[in-house]
């Protein structure tokens, strides 16, 4: 749970540091950060997907066709299961929090608790950074998560004071229970060699997040987390 950790204790930093400076960041410094965040998450989604294929060129093919497989399947799947319209319906709650934030001058203490909660639990990184830390401890994603999740909460703390750093305890309990579950199904994952698949599958998806970050494509990415579950079937079957 390092990387759960880290994350949490990032917002907290974040959230004092906000408190003490009594203003977020200037746009010209978030702006940057946000393009060196999103070259990171390019280099080590892809290197994530690169360490997980291995073998000859005929199995490293293979892998990869199991890789793009899981990611239509994983598409409909969760295209069917409604998962982008709720984590959308999610966004909107958050930002119908944040306008009444802005709206008001006086603010219940649960604003800026709840606004931070929905929208650092329900990113698809607190999925797929937990799952990989679970299963082979590869810190990255959550890592990067860590930051941005640290910078919104120096902007939000501008507006709703201390009460997003409680916003830590929600994604310390989410994250960590994805963390710890995954952790529970590696050695069965490893006994039966099926981590690298989901790992692969995995490092495209911090691939996709990437693209989202630099705004270079706009992708339904909740949609293709049922991925990380035909990634380790389709390996079993084809056998």
């Amino acid at each position: 749970m390092i990387g759960t950790i880290v994350n949490a204790s990032a917002i907290v930093i974040a959230g004092l540091l906000a408190l003490a400076l009594k203003k977020p960041l200037p746009a010209k410094t978030q702006n940057g950060l946000k393009i060196l965040l999103g070259v990171f998450t390019v280099f080590f989604g892809l290197r994530l997907t690169w360490l997980s294929l291995n073998g000859t060129l005929l199995q490293v093919g293979k892998q990869l066709a199991i890789v793009v497989l899981a990611m239509m399947l994983g598409r409909v799947a969760g295209h069917g299961l409604h998962l982008q319209k709720a984590s959308n319906r999610v966004g909107q709650l958050a930002r119908r929090l944040i306008a009444a934030g802005a709206a008001s001058p006086v603010h219940r203490f649960s604003d800026g608790f709840n606004t931070c909660a929905v929208l650092f639990c329900a990113a698809p990184l607190a999925v797929l950074g937990a799952v990989q830390d679970g299963l082979s401890g590869y810190l990255p994603p959550l890592l990067i998560k860590a930051v941005m999740d640290g910078l919104a909460t120096m902007a939000f703390a501008a507006s709703f004071g201390g009460s997003v750093i409680l916003s830590a305890l929600p994604v310390l309990a989410w994250q960590g229970t994805i963390t710890l579950l995954a952790g529970a199904a590696a050695p069965f994952l490893v006994q039966h060699q099926l981590v690298d698949s989901i790992n692969a599958t995995g490092g495209l998806l911090v691939f996709c997040v990437a693209l989202v970050i630099l705004e270079i494509k706009k992708l339904q990415l909740t949609d293709y987390l049922p991925s990380l579950v035909f990634a380790p079937l389709l390996t079993w079957l084809w056998r």
